[in-house]
């Protein structure tokens, strides 16, 4: 029960994320004045996605070391 609850909870949290991703894009090279601001924009941006990329790899992996953790982390 408790794993279909955060199956669907980091699901949608990660979801929100990559539309909130999409979306600082389209400000930085919309909006963002300058190509110094543009630029800079961007580099945090992409400090951010592979803080999401990392998060979302560990968080796959501690939902698949938790399933098996029973069996000395092999599968059946």
């Amino acid at each position: 029960m408790f794993g279909k609850i955060k199956k669907v909870f980091f699901t949608g949290m990660f979801g929100i994320l990559y539309i909130s991703f999409i979306g600082q894009i389209v400000y930085t090279l919309g909006w963002v004045q300058g190509w110094d601001g543009k630029l800079t924009c961007l580099g945090l941006l992409a400090f951010e996605w592979l803080a999401l990329i990392a998060a979302r790899y560990l968080s796959k992996r501690s939902s698949s070391n938790a399933q098996y953790n029973g069996f000395n982390g092999r599968r059946r």
